[in-house]
């Protein structure tokens, strides 16, 4: 250990090998049902930045995992370590030979209940990341996570953070909570608005759009902005165009631009896609950069705003029940589900009067407008306890 890094440490605080401190579980269960596990969980159950396991298997249903892990040992993913996957888990069960099992050597020495945050530092991701190896899947191995070296606080201080740490963690979990709750309420508001609509105002888009749906159109893209902006397919995100990140530039003649430049309130409606469930998805036109044109894999549909409000089609279009509608005529071509100008026009849309959408768009963006404030919050909460894990890195010297 070099003199520089002890003379960076705080007093108490002393640098450490994970090897020294951590143990990898080598408990393992032949046949996990007979020995009384009901529950595996495999990389897949990992989500990334989350220390809650909220989903898992069944073993019942038929499982090959044989590594046992009991509640409060920390799960960690090894398999593309860059994906972040570490869980404390809350009850017993087997996981994925991808996932290692860990726990403190002597709890006098590592509280268990800092582990999870050590391997949530941004030094312990980089050196898993570092030291895996393979291409498609890399993978780190323990006697490489096991030589990691970290600023080990005194007891005292392990105790502190423990305790921020996890109100931090706490207040996150509940965000998340409010957020899934918000969803839920997203949801059910919307299918009971349109279930009470009657019958004989289920009407197809073709009489819906005075002309269209139109596809667009897809130049070959350039690196140096030539021509006018156009978007990927992956703009069409959660109801919205969303354009950072998703603007490229292709050359068209101006013709072609002005025919199929974006407007506001236009609808863009995927019409291909590798995963069956975005393809029919639409989001609602806003802020695009000027000249934006839209590429084939999308359609626009541009709505009667006396009859239908854009806003509300695309609510109603991107319900569940609507959209399973519109993807069950979906065709895969070469891995790719489809659906057609035909398909879209076919597609039924209930309708009810302008005052009822209306009121109901209200609503509407009162449950977005508290999602977007419970995402704020959220946010806070994640800087904050990024803020506290990199006292563990900088060994308590930023003062939080």
């Amino acid at each position: 250990m070099s003199d520089k890094n002890i003379k960076a440490l705080k007093p108490g605080w002393r640098r450490v090998k994970f090897g020294d401190v951590v143990r990898l579980s080598k408990a393992r269960s032949q046949d996990p049902l007979t020995d009384g596990f009901d529950r595996y969980v495999g990389m897949e159950h990992l989500e990334p930045g989350d220390l809650r396991i909220r989903s898992w298997g069944n073993v019942a249903d038929g499982v090959t995992f044989t590594s046992v892990f009991q509640p409060g040992q920390v799960l960690f993913g090894k398999r593309r370590a860059y994906q972040r996957k570490v869980a404390v888990a809350d009850f017993a069960g087997v996981c994925s030979g991808d996932i290692y099992v860990l726990e403190t050597k002597d709890v006098q020495v590592l509280l268990p209940g800092l582990l999870p945050f050590i391997c949530q530092t941004e030094a312990f991701f980089d050196h898993a990341v570092g030291t895996s190896a393979g291409s498609l899947s890399p993978r780190t191995n323990w006697t490489s996570l096991a030589d990691f070296e970290f600023s080990l606080p005194p007891m005292d201080e392990q105790h502190r953070l423990v305790k921020l740490l996890g109100a931090i963690e706490e207040c996150l979990v509940s965000f998340v909570e409010a957020d899934l709750a918000t969803i839920a309420l997203e949801n059910s508001r919307l299918e009971d608005a349109l279930a009470s609509v009657q019958a004989d105002r289920f009407i197809t888009v073709d009489k819906l759009v005075p002309t269209g749906p139109k596809n667009g159109v897809s130049p070959k893209a350039n690196a140096d902005e030539r021509g006018y902006p156009t978007l990927s397919i992956g703009a069409v995100r959660d109801g919205r165009i969303v354009t950072e990140g998703n603007t490229k530039y292709a050359e068209i003649s101006e013709t072609e631009a002005a025919t199929f430049e974006l407007k506001a309130n236009d609808v863009l409606v995927v019409r291909g896609n590798g995963n069956k469930l975005l393809t029919g998805k639409c989001g609602l036109v806003d802020v695009v950069p000027k000249g934006c044109f839209y590429p084939d894999l999308l359609i626009r549909l541009k709505f009667d705003e006396n009859i239908i409000r854009p806003e509300f089609a695309v609510w109603q279009w991107n319900s569940q029940s609507t959209h399973n509608r519109l993807i069950s005529r979906a065709k895969s071509t070469n891995g790719i589900w489809k659906i057609n100008g035909a398909d879209i026009r076919q597609h039924q849309l209930k309708v009810p009067e302008v005052e009822e959408q209306d009121a109901l768009l209200a609503e509407m963006r009162a449950i977005r407008s508290a999602r977007k404030d419970i995402a704020t919050r959220k946010e806070a909460a994640q800087n904050l306890k990024l803020h506290a894990l990199e006292s563990i890195e900088n060994r308590g010297a930023n003062g939080i």
